[in-house]
């Protein structure tokens, strides 16, 4: 692999509260210059960030749906989603109910997911669906029924944090993750503590398919591809 595919695997973005037009143009700007993926923003500022990626090829506009705790009524999160899908949005990561989800109202958790992704699916254009799961704030045996509901959903990917909740890497939950969804269609998004080449790694060799990772880490660990 080299520096140029690694960057084809992970995502960047400038979601947080402080995070101005001038940090997202500074994180478009690597974007370009090392070829990640996807840059995720704020769905405030989708529609300019869609603009600034039009001709900028395999690098696609991302934003969430629910951010950062998933707990908005189901309303407002499509409600959140026809408003990025209409802004130009490529790659949606839609954060999981977790809260319901903890509360074991798994027919709501579904059936919210089933409706943003079907927005997603009908909006005329590909859009890719991630899932976050927040595996930080789960139990093993909720993890392994969140990935049920996430092949359930339709979603193309799960993504296991939003990287607000600390915690590490977790890398053998997430191989645990990968052998639940084995099989499924389902990839993995691991996000969420993965700071170092090692755990870039690691994580790849158990067949991870895209990954979330602060801006300076990812360049960091794309550089040492050489």
């Amino acid at each position: 692999m080299n520096a140029k595919e690694a960057a084809h695997l992970i995502d960047i973005s400038a979601v947080r509260t402080h995070h101005t037009m001038a940090d997202i143009e500074e994180i478009v700007g690597y974007a370009k210059e090392f070829k990640f993926i996807n840059v995720h923003v704020l769905p405030n500022w989708m529609k300019q960030l869609s603009e600034m990626l039009k001709d900028v090829d395999g690098v696609y506009a991302g934003g969430p749906v629910g951010f950062p705790s998933g707990a908005h009524k189901t309303q407002t999160k499509i409600l959140e989603a026809a408003g990025l899908i209409e802004d130009g949005i490529e790659e949606m990561d839609i954060v999981m109910n977790v809260g319901r989800f903890k509360n074991r109202e798994y027919d709501y958790v579904l059936n919210e997911l089933k409706q943003i992704i079907a927005l997603a699916r009908n909006a005329g254009r590909p859009i890719l669906t991630k899932v976050l799961i927040e595996l930080n704030c789960l139990t093993e045996e909720e993890a392994d029924k969140a990935c049920g509901i996430v092949v359930e959903s339709g979603a193309d990917f799960l993504k296991t944090g939003t990287g607000w909740v600390p915690g590490d890497a977790n890398i053998e939950r997430i191989r645990r993750i990968k052998k639940k969804l084995a099989g499924t269609g389902v990839k993995v998004k691991a996000a969420g503590g993965i700071r170092t080449r090692a755990e870039f790694d690691e994580l790849l060799a158990m067949g991870v398919e895209r990954f979330g990772i602060n801006t300076q880490s990812a360049i960091e660990i794309v550089k040492s591809f050489g």
